[in-house]
């Protein structure tokens, strides 16, 4: 009977687990935000408890899943909404080479040591540093890799606008205020509630309107 409790326990957590993601949205293991990656663990953690205490009922471990599960959504839908929320929890994207030079202020500020910074080239097929014009430090935690003799090779464009909000961030690391970047819509007699993304490459801004989206 025990055995047959486990097993039906096993089975009832495994599609429970697998519907509330399903809801939580679609993202890679190497892709989770620390939020996800807490909710995620702390999601394993209840269900294996629950069933190694096969003579506790069921639902009291399926309550306290049930409320992760919303939480992550809630706090998702939230994050879409509001930059500040979204950096609080996500963090923002570093860029550790810069134009082929390491930045080891934003490396000390993100605690990522040369050896992160090595080992991941290697994992990279990337023998050296002086090979790399870009490398950005994901929120995930990734390295995003520019080779300099990339087909592709050139200033990499950051996002100057997301949302419909300006990337101070961006901004600063171009040496721009907010005025030139509205100047710049200004000329496309576009505003800044209308842009869905906008990048700056070879002196030029690149928007891409909601209108174009698929809504």
């Amino acid at each position: 009977m025990d055995y047959l409790l486990i097993l039906l326990k096993t089975i009832f957590f495994y599609f429970a687990i697998v519907i509330f993601y399903r809801f939580m949205g679609k993202r890679e293991v190497g892709e989770l935000g620390i939020i996800d990656l807490i909710v995620s663990v702390l999601i394993a953690e209840l269900a294996a408890i629950s069933i190694e205490k096969y003579d506790t009922s069921v639902f009291l471990m399926f309550l306290p899943i049930v409320v992760l599960a919303v939480l992550q959504i809630v706090l998702a839908k939230a994050s879409l909404k509001s930059d500040k929320l979204r950096n609080m929890l996500d963090g923002e994207a570093s860029v550790i080479i810069d134009n082929g030079k390491v930045n080891f202020k934003e490396m000390i500020k993100q605690r990522y040591n040369l050896e992160d910074l090595l080992t991941q080239l290697r994992a990279r097929e990337v023998k050296s540093i002086e090979e790399v014009e870009y490398a950005i430090l994901e929120t995930s935690g990734k390295l995003s890799v520019f080779t300099k003799n990339a087909s592709n090779s050139g200033p990499y464009p950051l996002a100057l606008i997301l949302d419909g909000k300006i990337q101070k961030g961006t901004l600063k690391r171009l040496k721009k205020k907010e005025k030139w970047l509205n100047e710049l819509l200004d000329t496309k007699k576009v505003k800044l509630d209308d842009v869905f993304y906008a990048f700056y490459k070879d002196n030029q801004l690149f928007i891409i309107k909601n209108s174009d989206c698929i809504s």
